[in-house]
């Protein structure tokens, strides 16, 4: 199981601040969390996602994954 933490909109929009998941890839988590947090369809597509500190697109293979951090875009100034 991976931890999956959501921050601030993606947060929001999952109902929940963080989650175990059992997904063995990337592709396989998106899916699965939009399925089941279709409220993310809004956000997802703008977030960063790391994988244990790195940010990672694409099918990366998360059977050593420890954590997943969905970022939404940050508004700064």
């Amino acid at each position: 199981m991976t931890l999956v933490r959501y921050f601030a909109a993606a947060a929001e929009a999952a109902g929940t601040e963080s989650e175990e998941r059992p997904e063995a890839t990337l592709a396989e988590l998106r899916t699965a969390i939009l399925d089941e947090h279709p409220q993310l369809w809004f956000v997802l597509p703008d977030c960063a996602v790391l994988v244990d500190g790195v940010r990672t697109d694409g099918d990366t293979p998360l059977a050593d994954a420890r954590m997943i951090d969905v970022l939404p875009p940050f508004a700064g100034g």
